[in-house]
Order: C-alpha cells, then structure tokens, then sequence
C-alpha cells in the first residue's frame, strides 16, 4: 500500500470535520507589509504536544519564538519549549532552528520550502550516548483554507532513533477564518520511521481546535489531539514518544492514544 493510500482516510477526515505541528515550531507566516520584519511570541500552553505526542510529560510547557522575514520570500528564526525527561531521556529543552523561502503564486498558490533542526541539550539516549538532535527539510502548498507540507529527515537519525535518515512526516489540514478574529484549525498526520526494524514506530495523528486572536497581539487556543501507532509493534500506542525509555518501561500516565486537550495563550511583541 503506497503512502497516499494510507493516508486517505485520514486527509478525508481532516477535510470534511487543526494545523501543522509542529513541528511544531518553526512555521512562519508569510511577509506582509503590515507585519514587522522582525516578531517575537511568548507561549505558555497546558502541555507540549509533537505531531500528537506527549513531550512535557504532560505538564505545563512555556515557550518562545523568534522570527525574521525578509519581503523577498526569505525568512529565519528560532523557537524552544520545555519538554519533560520522561519523554526524552535527561531532556529539559527543545531548541529549534530553521529558514527557508515561500511565496504565492498568480493563482493563488502558496509555495515554501523550509530547513529545520531540532535540539536537545544534554539528552542522550541509554547508555551509549547518541544524540536526540536531528534535521528535517520541509516542502508545502497551501491553497485558500487548505495546506499540505511533508518533512524529511535528513540526519543519519531522527529523534533518538539510529539509522532513520529519510523518515517522514506528511500534514494535511485547514486553517478557516470563520469571523470573529477566530480560526478553526484541523490536521491530519501521518509520520513513518525508515530503517531496518523501525517501522513498529509509524503513527498518525489528528488535530481539531480553535484559536482566537485579541487586541495586543494576544491569542487563544483550544486544541484535542490523538496519535494512534501504524506500525505493527504499535510502539506510539504504548510510549509517549519515538523512543521508550531505557529500561523499556511505557510511560506512566503519557500513552499517546488517549488523547490530549491543549490550550495555549500567547503573546505576539
């Protein structure tokens, strides 16, 4: 079955009922003349969520953007949050940085395509101390309301996981002004873990919320979201992240296939 084919049914759903992950993080709002070149956003949200994974051992997680776009399409920034040590052996911070060019079409037709890398300091996998940290690039289009972006993994390993270069992650979703300063958000995801014995750890993810924005450059939003584990180890079913702990234990309180109520406030300066 190709990969189209198994993400169907979950691009259906997403397009009859949220927005990209994001990675999280890192998805910049294309240059428009009323915006400056240079924005800053303080978030704190309930909890940390990465493409429907609990990454703040679901508690509270405080978060900072800072961004540049250049009016020619070129834009650049940095984004972190905190994340929780049971989700990522000794982890405190996520750290990301990214740049990339993007642009529309005559018709219509956004375009972009961005390089991302993830970092974790001071996390290290088990006794034999590989890395968290890994880099994606990333190519979208959107449409009107509607978006898609894939991500690929670049790096010899992805999120912990050795020998994964050419995981990816494919988005879907909408993102609808419905008045009201209010956007209704809905995404599906679907992510595949490449290399030898990895592919017990693909997933998917759904995404539905709604955020609305306030004089000040303040913001609001509501969010549920649920993984569920594709592969046939079901690993996402059981582990709150990519990796398991050392010892093999599931994490307490954290299975991704619960599902998850995220709200955030967030101050744009």
């Amino acid at each position: 079955m190709t990969l189209a084919q198994r993400l169907l049914p979950l691009a259906l759903l997403s397009f009859a009922s949220y927005d990209s992950h994001a990675a999280g993080n890192g998805s910049i709002e294309p240059y428009s003349a009323s915006m400056a070149p240079v924005t800053a956003t303080a978030t704190l949200a309930s909890q940390y969520l990465w493409r429907g994974i609990r990454q703040s051992d679901g508690r509270p997680a405080a978060q900072f953007s800072l961004d540049y776009r250049r009016p020619g399409g070129w834009s650049a920034g940095t984004w972190a949050s905190s994340i929780g040590e049971r989700a990522v052996d000794d982890g405190w911070l996520e750290w990301d940085v990214y740049g990339g060019y993007g642009g529309t079409t005559a018709g219509g037709i956004g375009y972009s395509g961005m390089a991302y890398y993830y970092m974790y300091p001071g996390a290290r996998v088990g006794g034999d101390g590989r890395r968290y940290d890994y880099g994606e690039v990333a190519a979208g289009l959107s449409y009107r309301s509607l978006y898609a972006r894939y991500y690929r993994t670049f790096t010899r390993d992805f999120f912990g996981i050795a020998d994964a270069r050419g995981s990816g992650y494919l988005d879907v979703g909408v993102k609808h002004e419905i008045g009201g300063a209010m956007t209704l958000n809905l995404h599906a995801g679907d992510g595949r873990v490449a290399g030898a014995g990895n592919g017990g750890m693909d997933w998917h993810d759904l995404k539905a919320g709604l955020s609305r924005r306030f004089e000040g450059g303040w913001a609001l939003s509501g969010t549920y979201s649920r993984a569920f584990g594709a592969g046939a180890g079901g690993a996402f079913d059981r582990y709150a992240s990519a990796m398991p702990r050392t010892d093999l234990r599931p994490l307490s309180g954290s299975k991704s296939r619960s599902g998850a109520l995220v709200m955030t406030l967030s101050r744009r300066f």
